[in-house]
């Protein structure tokens, strides 16, 4: 019988379609990527092609070489220049389209994933993230942050070079307000973090469990989105993705190449989008917030019964789905 699930962090109902449940080896990537170069003279990103990226804000360099770069996204969802003026008319609520829409180009190469990333790398983008997630803040316009990227053209990138991107915008998502409220309500009754409960929960339970280390959980969420929905918590209490220790990164990136690379080889290589779920720095001491990171392959179409519930339908089981990675190779 199919099972309604309920997600206590996000507030979403999820229907675990059990009596239509496919095997996870059925989610394979039907996509036929292509071998790509490691360079592609059109594509503004890779080496030698610097002129076609707007202004560069920061640049890793080893042996003369640049490693990473951010730079400014040349079509951008707010501008960098202006104030965020607000007005009320009505029913209608305005503010200007101002922020900052940075790219971080994760590698020189056009043709490699995080995936297949050596660790190291993947804690200087890290890095990254967390130096270009402080400086957004710096700026007084800026109400909220996010990082996220979008692996493959079902995830919605336009630029099949490995980048990851950062809005920063004048407004609070109402997503964000929603969830800061339910955790604080949770606190409010048990005095407990909600995410750090739900962590004490999937620790003690293990079924949904795909890799633990000192630092962080990666595991499927008991009401999963999506077959392969996947969350890496950190076990320390951190209101702000600001706060990540140089041994929490390192850890991190552990976690992150290790899923990721569960997806190439066992699910080959399917598109994916990341986001970091964070706090405010100023707000990195809250007792009832818990940053954390989120990977949702793109292995299901969403569909009217969606857009007309705002509930999801999870062909697939989260217990088998981590069981399943827990087997799948990772470089």
């Amino acid at each position: 019988m199919p099972e309604l699930r309920h997600n206590l962090i996000t507030r979403e109902w999820v229907i675990i379609a059990t009596d239509r449940a496919k095997r996870p080896s059925d989610f394979r990537n039907s996509i036929d990527r292509k071998a790509a170069p490691s360079h592609v003279d059109s594509c503004p990103f890779c080496p030698g092609n610097e002129s076609k990226t707007p202004e560069e804000f920061h640049r890793v360099t080893i042996d003369g070489m640049w490693k990473m770069r951010v730079v400014a996204n040349k079509y951008p969802a707010v501008d960098r220049e202006g104030t965020p003026e607000r007005s009320i008319n009505g029913t209608r609520r305005f503010v200007a389209g101002v922020g900052l829409h940075d790219v971080i180009i994760e590698s020189p190469l056009h043709n490699t994933t995080l995936a297949l990333m050596e660790p190291e790398d993947l804690v200087i983008a890290l890095g990254l993230y967390k130096e270009r997630f402080i400086e957004a803040y710096n700026d007084p316009r800026v109400e909220h942050v996010i990082i996220f990227k979008n692996h493959g053209l079902g995830a919605g990138t336009t630029i099949d070079h490995p980048h990851a991107q950062l809005i920063a915008i004048p407004i609070v998502p109402v997503q964000h307000r929603d969830r800061v409220t339910t955790a604080m309500q949770y606190f409010d009754d048990t005095g407990v973090c909600l995410m750090c409960d739900t962590l004490k929960t999937e620790i003690n339970d293990k079924s949904r469990i795909v890799i633990e280390t000192e630092h962080f959980l990666t595991f499927i969420p008991y009401a999963a989105l999506s077959p392969f929905h996947t969350w890496i918590f950190p076990k320390r209490h951190c209101a702000s993705f600001s706060g990540i220790t140089d041994e929490e990164q390192a850890d991190l990136a552990f976690h992150l190449k290790s899923i990721l690379s569960k997806f190439y080889y066992g699910l080959e290589d399917p598109d994916y989008n990341l986001v970091i779920r964070s706090s405010r720095p100023k707000d990195i001491g809250n007792e009832f917030t818990h940053w954390y990171m989120s990977l949702m392959p793109k292995l299901s179409k969403t569909a009217g019964f969606e857009l007309g519930s705002g509930m999801y339908i999870n062909q697939s089981l989260p217990e088998e789905n981590a069981a399943f990675l827990r087997d799948a190779h990772s470089n």
